[in-house]
């Protein structure tokens, strides 16, 4: 069965995946909306920033993001000078870290989303004199209800079993910024194999469910290929 600090791992790990997701909604929309309308020749650039964290080693990422948001790093330093409290091995740094981990799971749909939807909807909207931000939220958005749907769900389940990034600027103190992955390994290290077994079954369940969420709205609706 599940101890108290199991549970307290479960609850921050959703949390932590629930505070991510909306996070890059709320950024990775207008990002999103700016490359799939943009025609800026140097836009690969930008494009294969954004993949990065697909291609390279979570533990990877993590050193640099640490770097960065230490004390005497470049984004730990201005925090610090503006009264805020370190980033690192808190749960503020563990967003951080989830935010940059998970940024190509989000953007990448809505971006498909939005260059699916084309140029004519927005040409004829404007036609009738609908302002840039009326266009926007009243045909664009709409018109790529898929592509949130789709950019949350994989957002949400990318952001659950993440392990090398919040290992290294979360680290692993339980009630604080212990996850359900590092959860999962402490048991393991420790032969507890069967609390193992509930955390592992209780994620590849809900996994499994959200997959069959993406496979569904691509069945309609062909908005992203995984």
């Amino acid at each position: 069965m599940l101890t108290q600090q199991d549970l307290d791992a479960l609850l921050i790990t959703l949390q932590l995946a629930g505070v991510t997701t909306l996070i890059l909604l709320l950024v990775g929309t207008p990002f999103a909306w700016w490359l799939a309308r943009s025609r800026w020749r140097y836009k690969f650039l930008i494009e294969a920033v954004v993949a990065l964290p697909l291609v390279l080693p979570p533990t990877v990422l993590g050193f640099y993001l640490l770097l960065a948001l230490a004390p005497d790093g470049p984004v730990g330093s201005l925090v610090k000078s503006m009264g805020g409290d370190p980033l690192p091995f808190s749960f503020t740094g563990l967003v951080i870290g989830s935010v940059f981990y998970s940024l190509p799971f989000v953007v990448q749909p809505l971006q498909n989303a939005f260059r699916a939807i084309g140029r004519r909807p927005l040409e004829v909207a404007a036609t009738l004199r609908a302002a840039p931000l009326d266009r926007f939220f009243s045909v664009a958005v709409p018109l790529a209800r898929p592509g949130f749907l789709t950019a949350a769900v994989l957002g949400f389940a990318h952001t659950l079993g993440e392990f090398g990034v919040v290992l290294m600027i979360g680290g692993n103190i339980p009630g604080e910024t212990q996850v359900v992955s590092i959860a999962i390994y402490d048991h393991v290290e420790a032969l507890e194999y069967g609390q193992a077994h509930w955390l592992s079954g209780g994620l590849l369940a809900l996994s499994f469910v959200m997959l069959m969420a993406v496979y569904a709205l691509n069945r309609r609706f062909m908005v992203v290929r995984l």
